[in-house]
C-alpha cells in the first residue's frame, strides 16, 4: 500500500526534492548533514548568549542552526508555520534534541517549556510549532515537556516592526500558572526562531518574574546572527 502511495505521491526532501529514502523523513541524508548548524556550544561566546547577557540571568543560551532570509532554514520554518507541517517542526526538534543531548548543551535541565500561542492563534493553526519543536527535543533527548508557561494576551506579527516595537508588542503577553512547581528546576525555554529576542525575553522575564528559583536556559532552532 505504502509503495503505492510513493509511486504516486513520491516523499521529496524538502530542500533539495530528492525522493526520500525509506528511514528518511522530510530531509534526505545529505541536507540534513548540511544543515547550517551554528555550532555556538563550542565558542566561549556567540551571539545568542549576547542577546540576554546582563538583562536576564540564564545558565546557556543556545541556537542549533543559523537562520537567514531566502535560506533553507527559512523556507522550512515557513513550511512548518505556516503550510502546516508540524511533523517537520517535530522532526527537526527530534534532531536537535539528538545532537544536543550528545554534545551536552542539555546538561543538567530538568523540563524543556515550549514559549506559548495564545488560544485564538493555536486555534486558527491548529497548532503551536515552538511546542512541536518542544515534543520532537523530547523524543530525541528524552526531557519532559512541561507547559505552565502560558500567552495570556495575543499580539500582532512582528515581521516588519523596529526593536523597540517587538519588545513594546510583547510586553505582558506571558504568564506562568503553578510557579510553585518550578522552584529550583532547571528550565529550558524552546522557540523556533530567535531575531532579536523580544519574545525569549518576554517569556523568560514572565518566567523569572513568577519563579524567581527557577534556573532558565533559552533554546531556538535557528537564530540570526
Amino acid at each position: 500500500m505504502w509503495r503505492a502511495l510513493d509511486i504516486l505521491f513520491p516523499r521529496l526532501c524538502r530542500v533539495c526534492d530528492t525522493p526520500l529514502a525509506d528511514d528518511e523523513e522530510h530531509l534526505c541524508a545529505l541536507c540534513q548533514e548540511e544543515l547550517p548548524r551554528s555550532l555556538y556550544h563550542l565558542r566561549e561566546h556567540h551571539p545568542m548568549e549576547e542577546r540576554f547577557a546582563g538583562i536576564i540571568p540564564f545558565v546557556r543560551a543556545d541556537s542549533w542552526l543559523l537562520y537567514s532570509r531566502g535560506s533553507s532554514v527559512a523556507d522550512m520554518i515557513h513550511d512548518f508555520k505556516y503550510r502546516r507541517m508540524p511533523s517537520l517542526a517535530r522532526s527537526l526538534g527530534r534532531m536537535m534534541g539528538e545532537e544536543y543531548m550528545v554534545c551536552g548543551v542539555l546538561g543538567g535541565v530538568d523540563a524543556l517549556m515550549p514559549v506559548p500561542m495564545h488560544w485564538w492563534k493555536r486555534a486558527c493553526r491548529g497548532y503551536n510549532q515552538a511546542e512541536e519543536l518542544a515534543l520532537g527535543v523530547r523524543e530525541g533527548a528524552g526531557l519532559p515537556v512541561i507547559t505552565n508557561l502560558r500567552a495570556v494576551r495575543p499580539h500582532r506579527t512582528q515581521t516588519s516592526m523596529t526593536l523597540g516595537g517587538r519588545v513594546r508588542n510583547m510586553r505582558g503577553v506571558f504568564g506562568v500558572s503553578r510557579p510553585e512547581e518550578l522552584d529550583g528546576r532547571h528550565v529550558c525555554l524552546v522557540d523556533d526562531v530567535c531575531t532579536t529576542g523580544s519574545t525569549l525575553l518576554s517569556a523568560a522575564e514572565a518566567l523569572l518574574a513568577a519563579a524567581p528559583g527557577c534556573r532558565l536556559s533559552l533554546l531556538v532552532m535557528a537564530s540570526t546572527v
